[in-house]
C-alpha cells in the first residue's frame, strides 16, 4: 500500500461531513484553527478567500484541508526567489474558493519555523514546517548513539520556536532495563531541559505517552532515515497511513519511504507532519538555538573573569575549572565549539549573499536610471 493511497484517505475520512459546515472554525479545529488564527484571516475573508492548512507540497501545487474538503491549489502567486519565503507544509493558507485550478493567494504570518541550511553552497536556508509546536526528534536505538547529531537537531529545534523532544525509538532492541536507563541518561545529558522518552512502535512502550504530548498542538517529526519515523507515525496514527521499508541491517539507514512532507490529523487531539529523513541537518542562523543546547555552559561563561573568554587558556575561565573538576564534559565543548563555528559560517556567508544581492540591485537601478536619462536627453535634443 502507498504512502500516498493512505494518505489521501486518511484525510477524506478526517474531513467526512463535518467539512460541510459553513463555519470554518468547527471542521478546521482538529487542524489547529484557533481565535488567533481568525483574526489574522479576517482580512482575507471580506476578499472572499477561505482559510485552509497546507497538508503537502510538490512540484508548485498543495494539498490543503478546508471548511469544505481538500483541495489541490497552485502556488504560483506565492513562490518567491527567497526560498524561506514558499508555501510550506503546516502554513494557514488564504485560498481561492472557485476556480480550476484553485489558488494560493497568500499565507498568514507564521508562528514558528524549522530552518535548516540547504546542503548546496549558496547559503540558503530551507523551511521544512511551519506553524509547529513541538519539535519531535527520533532517534534509533538500532544503532550507536551520535550525541552530536542530537545536539545538531536540538538547536534547530530550539531556534525554530517549537519545544524539542527526543524519542528515542526502537527501545524493544534494548532488553535490559538497566542499558536503556544508561542511553536515557546519555542523552538527557545531552539535551538539558528537554524530555527523553523511549519509544517501541513494535511492543507499544511509551506511544500512550507521546500521544499525551503531542494530542496538544501542531508536532513535527524529524530524523535520519531509518529511524521509525513513519512507523512511529502509523503508531500514533493508530492506522497503517505512511509505507514502512525496513533498515539496512548494514548500517541501520533507511531508504527515504516519505518523500515528501505531510501533515496528518491525529485521532487523540494534534496534528503530526512527517518528513523524509534528513542526511544533512546544517545549522542556520541558530546562535540562540545552540545557546538553548548548551545552557550550562552559557551559565559558566557568564562566571568568567573576561566577557570575552574563548575558554582556551585563559585566567579565570569558569568553562575550563569545570572542565577540570569534571562536571563539565571535554565532548560538550567541543560540540559546543563546532557548533558556535559552523553557525559563524553560514550567517557570514548569509550576510555576503545578501550585500552581494543588493549590489546587485543597486546597479541593476542605476543602469536603468542611466538609460532613462539617456532617453530623456535624447528627447530634449
Amino acid at each position: 500500500m502507498s504512502s500516498s493511497f493512505s494518505l489521501s484517505q486518511h484525510t477524506s475520512e478526517l474531513s467526512g461531513s463535518a467539512f460541510n459546515s459553513s463555519a470554518p472554525a468547527l471542521p478546521l479545529a482538529a487542524y489547529g484553527w484557533d481565535d488567533g488564527w481568525a483574526a489574522e484571516f479576517a482580512p482575507y475573508a471580506a476578499q472572499g478567500l477561505v482559510p485552509g492548512r497546507v497538508v503537502r507540497v510538490d512540484r508548485g501545487q498543495c494539498d490543503i484541508v478546508t471548511a469544505d474538503g481538500t483541495l489541490r491549489a497552485d502556488t504560483a502567486f506565492v513562490t518567491p526567489h527567497d526560498p524561506l519565503r514558499v508555501i510550506c507544509t503546516g502554513d494557514w493558507a488564504a485560498v481561492e474558493p472557485v476556480g480550476d485550478p484553485h489558488f494560493v493567494r497568500t499565507y498568514l504570518p507564521r508562528r514558528t519555523a524549522f530552518v535548516r541550511s540547504t546542503s548546496s553552497n549558496r547559503s540558503e536556508g530551507q523551511i521544512l514546517a511551519a506553524n509547529v509546536d513541538h519539535a519531535i526528534i527520533a532517534v534509533s536505538l538500532a544503532v550507536e548513539l551520535d550525541l552530536g547529531r542530537i545536539e545538531r537537531f536540538l538547536a534547530l529545534g530550539w531556534e525554530s520556536g517549537a519545544r524539542p523532544l527526543v524519542v528515542l525509538t526502537k527501545a524493544d532492541l534494548v532488553p535490559d532495563p538497566a542499558g536503556l536507563s544508561y542511553l536515557v541518561q546519555d542523552v538527557t545529558t545531552a539535551a538539558p531541559g528537554v524530555q527523553v522518552l523511549p519509544v517501541s512502535s513494535t511492543s507499544g512502550e511509551g506511544v500512550e505517552a507521546l500521544a499525551a504530548v503531542v494530542a496538544g498542538g501542531t508536532s513535527v517529526l524529524l530524523g535520519q532515515s531509518g529511524a521509525g519515523k513513519s512507523t512511529l507515525a502509523n503508531a500514533l496514527l493508530g492506522d497503517e497511513v505512511m509505507a514502512v521499508q525496513s533498515a539496512r541491517e548494514v548500517d541501520g539507514k533507511g531508504r527515504h519511504t516519505t518523500t515528501t512532507r505531510n501533515l496528518l490529523a491525529l485521532p487523540g487531539g494534534g496534528v503530526l507532519i512527517d518528513t523524509p529523513g534528513l542526511r544533512g541537518v546544517g545549522l542556520y542562523d541558530a546562535e540562540s538555538g545552540v545557546g538553548q543546547v548548551f545552557a550550562e555552559i552559557e551559565a559558566l561563561a557568564a562566571e568568567c573573569r573576561f566577557h570575552d573568554c574563548a575558554h582556551q587558556a585563559e585566567p579565570g575561565c569558569a568553562v575550563l575549572a569545570a572542565i577540570e573538576d569534571g562536571s563539565l564534559a571535554v565532548r560538550r565543548l567541543d560540540s559546543y565549539r563546532k557548533l558556535l563555528r559552523e553557525n559563524q559560517r553560514i550567517v557570514a556567508k548569509t550576510d555576503a549573499r545578501l550585500r552581494a544581492e543588493i549590489r546587485r540591485d543597486w546597479k541593476a537601478k542605476g543602469a536603468e536610471g542611466r538609460a532613462n536619462g539617456a532617453l530623456k536627453r535624447g528627447r530634449l535634443r
